[in-house]
């Protein structure tokens, strides 16, 4: 009788993309505080974060970070591998994706064929282990194993090797005495079959030894040792299981490195030698009460990832004294709000829902970045201050920093200090009222901002007089009315988000159900604009900002809206707000329709950055007519598309995003401009024979070109030679960076750029040549040189 068998198999065609490096104009500033992989080989140990990987050279204590930046994904890693054979680190996602990054020229390969696979379901594509057989790579997922050839860089064979052929969940390979080894969940217990067969996508091939659920399997010195899910060790011996030890909690990872076995719990390491013989036990600390990860071993140096101290460094011969192991950067990647000061960055971790709701309260502390340098404060000391959202940083003291905390009220920060949380028994901040809880204390401060004249104003939800003022000086406290506009605080409004203060006392609040309010402080007499009459979108505003021609851009959750006339909008008894329409291959299109914004920023050229949800970062002309730049995680080194927060450095120019997996930067170039011309620049000077002096017609990569900066707002620059004929000139408003317009010479701000192309579009020779900058108001002028060796 001849028994016919259907047999499952799936190709993978192998689809691999060379991964873009960014890090001429873009910064990251990821989390190494928990560590979910590591691998090692050649002296170094490398470690994965959620989604960015650092090394560290045992031998000389250099590390050196992998992120976005670099081409990483930006997705969530799940599993590390590093081959001496190739000097290659193969890196798995929970996508499925995979990439490989070579150490010998810092290249990223990103390999898509499981990520894109249509055929797998999205929930088992997960890359649990990597395990190198003579340059192959068997790849442990949940729906099986796939070999990926490191010789050929691509994919070889898939096993599904569940009853039937089915997916069944992999967590990990081993090979010993010619057989492939597979610790299966979800009760497929142990499964072989011989390495050499060729008919390995048979299901059939394989033989179940054991059942029950495994998490993984190794082989140390030819003795293959199981983890079950049980929290038992066990060890095989001709295809039969004997237990050889029970922990109190599961293993976490469990590894053959060298000549020993690790297994790792939250709060033990057990090295043991091939006969599993105890040789070290490591555990927290008093100064490092860490929660352990995953752990690794370089000779006879022990490394643990941890949940909150990156990667700790012991020896097997002391393993209880630590050396904290990880890159600068912030206490983790879940950034809500960032505020940036001159060459400094604030960024808290609270949060709120959409509907502003700050459940469930969470006790993060705040992260500040100063000179290239993280300080990251703990919770246990901010007085209590839980859910911290927005900062504020004193334009008269930026040693003195007010952050809002959306259920305990305001906290203020003197050098890194928290020295007072403000609450209803010390200020005139005021806590929602439940009639039926009249105990219950919920003070839901949201944004705040300081004016040109230093008061600090801050909005609070649920509460009458929701908009507060504070002047810092004197210690005075002021609270504004909106019963007028809003009856019942508890039932007709939510909550506040953005604000923004005019010129002419009248501050701009982002709410929830009613639009935007204007309120003037001067006279008390406020309005709100929220119809669909008034042309708003949708009456829930995330993010209003004022130009710099008092123009106010509003960013709802359904699209984006402009105030052009502000100055009359509070006796205006019917106030519209105008869409902006542009054109797209000739049609007329409302610009980011239906699109939910998050965040608008106005930079010192008056262009916009906005952030939305979903659809990452854009940055529009000062009309919102050119979309210079549109950033995405396709296009840039954004971990994420949902912008939680934009803040810009007026002083550099750079411009910092924060997502919902991180936080970096972008050098746009454009800086705020100057009260005056005093301190105008030029640099480089001299321009060396080896400075990239540009050469062409795009002025956006700000890293390279001639760049005068110090300017004010409206500026003429001639640019001449020494005997005094025109090489170049721009000006303010006219020669913009940002233009479509193709210019040797144009302004961004404070900030204008020369490509050393002269009238005629040659690059100028070498020589000495003069900067005449004469200011367009107020007459003031300046020269500087600069010298030219070609």
């Amino acid at each position: 009788m001849i028994k016919k068998i259907a047999v499952t198999f799936l190709v993978l065609i192998s689809i691999q993309v060379k991964a873009q490096d960014f890090s001429s104009l873009w910064e990251g500033y990821f989390s190494y505080s928990e560590i979910r992989a590591i691998a090692s080989g050649d002296d170094k140990i490398y470690a994965a974060a959620e989604n960015a990987i650092f090394s560290y050279d045992v031998l000389s204590n250099e590390i050196q970070t992998i992120t976005t930046i670099e081409g990483l994904s930006g997705e969530t890693i799940s599993t590390l591998y590093y081959s001496e054979a190739f000097d290659l680190l193969l890196i798995g996602y929970e996508t499925g994706l995979m990439e490989v990054y070579s150490q010998n020229d810092a290249s990223i390969l990103s390999v898509v064929d499981i990520l894109e696979k249509q055929t797998i379901s999205p929930s088992r594509k997960i890359i649990n282990h990597f395990n190198e057989v003579d340059g192959l790579v068997y790849i442990s997922t949940d729906y099986g194993i796939s070999v990926y050839d490191l010789n050929l860089l691509q994919f070889g064979d898939t096993y599904f090797i569940g009853t039937g052929g089915a997916q069944i969940n992999i967590n990990q390979t081993t090979v010993a005495n010619g057989f492939i080894y597979a610790a299966c969940g979800q009760n497929n217990g142990v499964r072989k079959a011989a390495l050499s067969n060729p008919n390995l996508i048979d299901f059939q091939q394989w033989t179940s030894i054991a059942s029950g659920s495994f998490g993984a399997i190794v082989t140390v010195q030819n003795q293959i040792y199981t983890q079950r899910l049980d929290n038992t060790i066990l060890k095989i011996v001709s295809d039969n299981l004997s237990p050889l030890t029970t922990y109190l909690s599961s293993p976490l990872d469990v590894k053959s490195v060298e000549e020993y076995l690790l297994v790792t719990l939250n709060n033990q390491v057990f090295v043991y030698d091939s006969n599993f013989n105890l040789l070290a036990n490591a555990v927290p600390n008093a100064q490092f009460d860490a929660k352990f990860t995953v752990a690794s071993l370089n000779d006879d140096e022990l490394f643990i990832g941890t949940k909150a101290f990156g990667v700790l460094k012991t020896s097997l011969a002391a393993p209880f004294d630590y050396v904290s192991i990880k890159p600068e950067g912030p206490s983790s990647n879940k950034g809500f709000k960032i505020e940036a000061g001159d060459n400094e960055l604030w960024l808290s971790y609270g949060e709120y829902t959409i509907s502003y709701n700050p459940g469930p309260f969470n006790s993060r502390g705040l992260s500040h970045l100063r000179d290239g340098v993280w300080r990251n404060i703990p919770f246990d000391s901010l007085l209590g201050a839980r859910n911290l959202s927005d900062i504020a940083i004193n334009p008269f003291k930026p040693s003195q920093v007010f952050v809002s905390s959306f259920q305990d009220g305001l906290l203020e920060i003197n050098s890194e200090v928290p020295t007072i949380l403000y609450n209803r028994t010390n200020s005139g901040l005021e806590s929602l009222v439940l009639p039926n809880s009249p105990n219950f204390v919920s003070i839901r401060v949201s944004d705040l901002k300081f004016d040109r004249s230093g008061l600090l104003w801050t909005l609070t939800s649920l509460v009458d007089r929701p908009l507060k003022s504070y002047d810092p000086a004197t210690g005075q406290w002021r609270g504004f009315d909106f019963t007028e506009l809003i009856p019942s605080s508890v039932n007709n409004e939510l909550g506040f988000g953005d604000l923004d203060v005019g010129n002419n006392g009248t501050v701009w609040v982002a709410s929830y159900r009613n639009g935007v309010i204007g309120y003037d402080t001067n006279t008390s007499e406020i309005n709100k604009v929220s119809s669909e009459e008034q042309n708003m979108p949708s009456p829930t505003v995330r993010a209003v900002a004022l130009d710099n021609r008092g123009q106010l851009w509003i960013g709802t959750d359904f699209g984006l809206r402009v105030l052009f006339n502000t100055s009359g909008f509070v006796n205006d008894p019917n106030p519209r707000v105008s869409e902006i329409v542009i054109l797209e291959d000739g049609i007329p299109t409302e610009l980011l329709s239906e699109q939910f914004i998050s965040d608008i920023k106005v930079d010192g050229s008056n262009n916009k950055w906005v952030g939305t949800l979903d659809s990452g970062v854009f940055y529009f002309s000062p009309d919102g007519q050119e979309t210079i730049y549109q950033f995405t995680t396709d296009n840039s080194p954004l971990p994420s598309n949902a912008i939680s927060d934009i803040s810009i450095d007026g002083q550099s120019g750079r411009v910092y995003i924060a997502t919902s997996r991180g936080l970096v930067s972008f050098s746009s170039g454009g800086t705020k401009p100057q009260e005056t011309l005093e301190d105008a620049y030029v640099y480089p000077n001299p321009v060396r024979p080896e400075y990239d002096i540009l050469g062409y017609d795009d002025l956006n990569n700000i890293n390279n070109g001639i760049k005068i900066s110090g300017l004010t707002e409206s500026v003429n620059i001639k640019i001449t030679d020494i005997e005094g004929n025109l090489v170049a000139e721009a000006q303010s408003q006219i020669n913009k960076r940002s233009s479509r317009a193709s210019y040797n010479f144009a302004i961004d701000g404070g900030t204008g750029i020369w490509n050393g192309k002269n009238l005629r579009g040659n690059i100028v020779a070498t020589g000495v040549y003069l900067i005449l900058i004469s200011d367009l108001e107020s007459f003031e002028t300046k020269v500087l040189k600069v010298l030219i060796v070609r």
